[in-house]
């Protein structure tokens, strides 16, 4: 057994040879935060002041581990702390609720020991067997909690060793569930929220933290107010302080017009806003403010094809897609250059990121090759036809990120180009959800935020949420389970490359762009920073002047 020290307060120990399970052996490049985060010239930070925080839709649940959206995450990452942290800089895995950990040489164990100084909200301790808890009723959580769900496959329970120790354990080996103890997903509850049926732990004044903040306000569809919990002090080393939270509070509403929001930044009726998009930079530059942007880990925004009926049951009209469409155009046209293209189905900042550039790239002339190669001729109206069906699909999407109407009607322009008539069905994100449970869809549009590579199994393993509804794949379906069970970061790095290589070879995903986060803040906002998932953290933001 080797051991390492983590910072003054604590040293991780991890068994011989899975030293890459603890370090993801990856530093997140390209994953920095714009200049003008933090303000040196602002002086040291001050206490006191709310942030007025404007969200480009509306929090879906006030659980963390019932939380998907981007929008939702910012809010509840406030109120709850997890049992490690994560780098934002290297992608290291670091203590928070847990000083320290062992893992089994197989990966299918953990073993953690807890802090003995950690209440949640309402003065209650953590312990394991508040971990057990939380881990036990995750499964009987709703559509919403898919994330968390797939962090804990093959969960076979929790034993509570003594009051601060949890050893959780799996059914077989796990490699990625470290990295998943740092997500907010699986952030530690009290007993009071995790005995609640999954509906009532969407309402705020029902979700009991260990964190920074406390809800003092629900209204859904409309606004959250948090503010600081008092006593708070037990931080990861990862934050930039200790102690209490600088803010008195965060006040969220709910603004979906992009314009507003930016207008409301510029005119001082609100600190920082969401989704920033290109227009809106010089009018919150021009007021002072910024433009905070740092490249989201995990799955590129991508249409995922439902392969069981229509048209894109056919391998090689989602193989023709995938050229046919100009991602450069859509970041040029749509974004600005903190955006990417999506070179792979993993963006290119998450760990075990594989190019895959010389397939997932514009060429209209192989697309339509390969579309009349597979028997799709052109018809009278320019779309083309087989058998007697039109080449037609419809793509379902929800707002989730405020460019994705306009980037996906611009992809709806390329591939019309090539004779691919793609109907767009905008709908909310609570229909999309509902949408893609009952696989009454042709393609879905969306992302998936994670710095693992495992999310690959997540979003496209057989056992995962299978949303291409596809079948059996042997090939596929084998290095997405031996990447799970491979301890070693250089042979784990091989076999993800090889399924996002299999992934695009079967047309399991097509790509658009990478998300970025882009934040506008005003200029009395200092500190406000990206976690390694490039969500926002409150922790250590404040407000000059207050």
């Amino acid at each position: 057994m080797s051991s390492r020290s983590i910072g003054a307060r604590s040293r991780v120990t991890v068994a011989a040879g899975i030293g890459a399970i603890s370090v993801l052996g990856t530093v997140l490049a390209g994953c920095s935060t714009s200049s003008g985060d933090t303000s040196a010239d602002a002086g040291p930070a001050q206490s006191g002041g709310t942030l007025r925080y404007g969200l480009s839709t509306a929090p879906t649940c006030a659980d963390p581990a019932q939380a998907g959206t981007n929008q939702t995450v910012y809010v509840t990452r406030t109120v709850v702390d997890s049992l490690t942290d994560q780098d934002p800089e290297t992608g290291e895995i670091t203590p928070w609720l847990a000083k320290s950990w062992d893992i089994s040489p197989d990966a299918a164990s953990f073993t953690f020991t807890l802090r003995d100084d950690v209440t949640f909200s309402d003065g209650t301790p953590v312990t394991a067997e508040s971990v057990k808890k939380n881990f036990d009723v995750v499964k009987d959580l709703g559509p919403n909690a898919a994330l968390a769900k797939s962090y804990l496959s093959s969960y076979t329970g929790t034993e509570v060793v003594d009051a601060h120790t949890a050893k959780i354990n799996f059914s077989g080996p796990n490699v990625q569930f470290l990295q998943a103890t740092s997500t907010p997903q699986l952030g530690i509850l009290a007993d009071s929220t995790t005995a609640l049926p999954s509906e009532q732990r969407c309402a705020g004044a029902a979700v009991v933290g260990s964190g920074p903040f406390v809800y003092t306000d629900w209204q859904q569809d409309r606004s959250v107010a948090i503010e600081k919990r008092a006593g708070y002090n037990w931080a990861s080393d990862v934050t930039g302080h200790q102690g209490e939270a600088y803010l008195d509070g965060v006040n969220f509403t709910v603004v979906p017009e992009s314009g507003v929001r930016a207008g409301s930044v510029a005119s001082g009726q609100l600190d920082a806003v969401s989704d920033a998009l290109t227009q809106d930079a010089p009018q919150i530059e021009a007021a002072g403010g910024r433009i905070l942007t740092r490249p989201n880990p995990g799955v590129s925004f991508f249409f995922q094809p439902n392969v069981s009926r229509g048209v894109l049951a056919d391998q090689a009209v989602r193989q023709a897609i995938i050229p046919a469409i100009n991602r450069q155009e859509l970041v040029d046209t749509v974004l600005d250059p903190s955006f990417f293209p999506a070179t792979s189905p993993l963006a290119h900042t998450t760990p075990l990121y594989a190019d895959q550039s010389g397939v997932v790239t514009y060429d209209a002339d192989k697309a339509e090759k390969l579309l009349d190669a597979a028997g799709w001729k052109a018809g009278s109206d320019g779309v083309r036809e087989k058998d007697g069906q039109k080449l037609t699909f419809a793509i379902s999407f929800s707002p989730a990120f405020a460019g994705n109407q306009a980037i996906l009607e611009l992809v709806q322009q390329q591939l019309r180009k090539v004779g691919v008539d793609a109907k767009l069905n905008l709908m909310s994100n609570g229909e999309l959800t509902e949408k893609q449970g009952s696989g009454d869809y042709d393609a879905v549009y969306y992302n998936a935020t994670r710095a693992d590579a495992d999310i690959l199994r997540t979003s496209f393993g057989l056992d995962g949420r299978n949303l291409n509804k596809r079948t059996a794949d042997p090939e596929l379906d084998k290095v997405l389970t031996e990447q799970l069970a491979t301890t070693d970061t250089a042979a784990r790095g091989e076999l993800v490359a090889q399924a996002q290589e299999l992934i695009i070879d079967r047309g399991l995903s097509i790509p658009t762009i990478e998300l970025s986060q882009a934040v506008g803040a005003g200029a009395s906002v200092q500190d406000l920073k990206f976690e390694a998932s490039s969500r926002l953290q409150f922790y250590d933001a404040w407000l000059s002047g207050k």
